[in-house]
């Protein structure tokens, strides 16, 4: 039986966290590094593109690094 992609995913989530990263690990480690390498350059250009435009745009919306960083930590922990 084939998983469709979202399937995958949810598949994927359900596992433990230690599990869940080194099948992660697993799967970059199978995919050619261009194709690592065009996804990463798209991501820049798309995404993180937009997200630079948009603090330009309006600098309120700047977060401390403090503050994002304790952000991260505090999402990290919750997924242990």
């Amino acid at each position: 039986m084939a998983l469709s992609e979202s399937e995958f995913y949810e598949a994927g989530m359900s596992l433990p966290p230690g599990v869940r990263r080194d099948v992660a690990l697993r799967l970059l480690e199978s995919l050619d590094p261009e194709d690592c390498a065009t996804a990463a350059e798209t991501w820049l250009e798309t995404e993180v593109v937009a997200a630079y435009d948009a603090l330009e745009a309006d600098p309120t919306r700047a977060i401390p690094a403090d503050a994002a960083r304790a952000h991260f930590t505090r999402r990290w922990a919750a997924r242990s």
